[in-house]
Parts: structure tokens; sequence; C-alpha cells
């Protein structure tokens, strides 16, 4: 990616966090950090092993749908290429994880207030679009998302036993700016990231810096270290940034931090494992 100047940059800024989860969820993301701080062996070796256990055992691979949606004055900003980039863009991100999406459609569709997408034309374009199950990966990309994000997205929840019904499950999915998928116009934010960020919320995760405090559980897993700030841009200077003195400097290459595309590296291995959690208890057959 071509350097730009930070001032040229907007903030990632998403809309997901534990405000919208579902009780079910929350108490499983509880359950699963107590019974990681009370297992045998220290943190690290603990989730390196749940990682690499996830990832011999049972490989992820799901369904995926992009639907583009634009204005009829940016209808032509967003092409079939930028989709195919974006769907290898995720792919990429997810393989050491062995997380992998099957691309089945993507569909064009020119709409001046779903592009935009807020209130009730939310609801209205995900009843008219959303394909596939609840265990479907389903993206919107929007040429004008709704309240100056990158994007926001669904975190799993219990749908009840399968079959399951497509009302109970309509707007599950992720909100994307279009103009982050690879080749868009988004400084800092074009190369894809920003719909590796929200799938990792669709997969379970929270952000790395939950709850914006160096108190409590953070995002529930043990080896994010505690972080009180998102992080602007990609601060790889001495002294390296350390919101909570003493538990790890904060994880500004992880996915579920706000670094800018070229910053980002991976997930860490209780991520993983917190994956494949999530996928089991919540989406897997649904």
């Amino acid at each position: 990616m071509a350097s730009v100047a930070l001032a040229d940059i907007k903030h990632f800024d998403c809309g997901t966090d534990t405000s919208g989860a579902k009780n079910d969820f929350l108490k499983s993301i509880q359950d699963l950090h107590a019974r990681d701080l009370t297992s045998t062996g220290a943190p690290g070796a603990r989730h390196r092993v749940a990682a690499l256990r996830a990832r011999d055992s049972s490989a992820i691979t799901t369904d995926a749908y992009f639907h583009v949606i634009t204005t009829n004055a940016k209808k032509d900003a967003i092409t079939q290429k930028m989709a195919d980039d974006q769907i290898s863009a995720l792919n990429t991100a997810y393989k050491s994880s062995n997380v992998q999406f099957n691309l089945v459609n993507t569909s064009f569709t020119v709409n001046d207030a779903w592009a935009v997408g807020s209130g009730d034309d939310d609801g209205a374009m995900k009843a008219a679009l959303r394909a596939g199950g609840y265990s479907a990966l389903n993206i919107y990309f929007q040429t004008d998302l709704d309240g100056g994000i990158l994007g926001r997205c669904s975190l799993p929840s219990d749908q009840g036993p399968s079959p399951v019904d497509r009302s109970i499950y309509v707007n599950d999915g992720c909100n994307v700016n279009a103009h982050t998928m690879p080749g868009g116009s988004q400084s800092g934010y074009d190369a894809g990231q920003t719909a590796v960020h929200e799938t990792g919320h669709w997969m379970g995760l929270l952000h790395v810096f939950e709850g914006y405090t160096c108190d409590g559980n953070g995002d529930f897993i043990g080896d994010t270290p505690m972080q009180s700030e998102s992080t602007d841009g990609c601060p790889t200077g001495s002294p390296a940034k350390d919101t909570c003195p003493g538990g790890g400097v904060d994880a500004i290459h992880n996915i579920m931090d706000y670094s800018i595309d070229s910053c980002y590296q991976g997930f860490s291995d209780g991520q993983v494992a917190r994956m494949y959690d999530m996928w089991g208890k919540f989406r897997q057959g649904k």
C-alpha cells in the first residue's frame, strides 16, 4: 500500500460492542474466560494448545455472500474485482486459523436509502438480500454507511434448534463501508481489512480494548493484554504503546484493534480458540 499521511486517514470506528450482545453470548464468554483462568498451566501455553487443537480437529469452512449496495451517484464505484479481492483478503487473514469462506455470490443493488442503511432501511435491505443459513456470513458493503463508521457486525447468539426460521436471524451479518474494500478510496483502510475485523465479531470476538479500561476482563481472552485505548494508525516506534502497564504492551497488530490495514498481522491463539468455541456453540450446522 502506498504511504499516506496520518492526517489524511480517518480513524477506524466500529459500531460493534457488548451493549448490543445477547445474554447467552455474554454468559458464554464469561464462562470460557473463567475456564481458561482455572485451567492447568500458564495462560499463554493453554491458549496455544487450545488453538492448535482447534485447528487440527475441525477446520471451519462456511459460505459467504457479499451484497454491494450503492447510491445512483456511486453505482460504478465498486466492482466485481474488488469483491473477488475482498474474499481473497478475508481468506488470507483467516488461513492461519484454519477458517475459510466460500464466496457463493456477490449481488449488486442500486438504492440510495439502502446504501446508507439507517433505521428501518437496514432491516428492509437485509430482509430482501440476506442469503443462506445462520452459519453463512453475509456482508453488506454500503457506499454511504450510516453513522460515519467503517463497519459494524452481529455477535453470535443462540437461535434455537435447527432448522432455524430465517425471520429469527435475518438481521445477522456485517455492514461495511464499501470504500474499505481492496482498491477502495478509504485512505489507510483500503486493503479489505475492515471486513476482516468485522468478521472477527461475527465469529465471536470483541475488541482488544473492550471497555476502554485497565480494570475488569477486557475482551475476556487471557492472551490479549488489557488495553484502555484503541489504536490510531500504526504506532510502532519506541516506547511501545502501552495503555495498561504491567500486563504487556498494546496489541496494535491485532485484527481486533483499530489500526490501519497495513498494521494488522493476525489473531492471538486465545482468539483462535474462542472463534472455534463460538462457532461450535452458536453457528455450526445452523
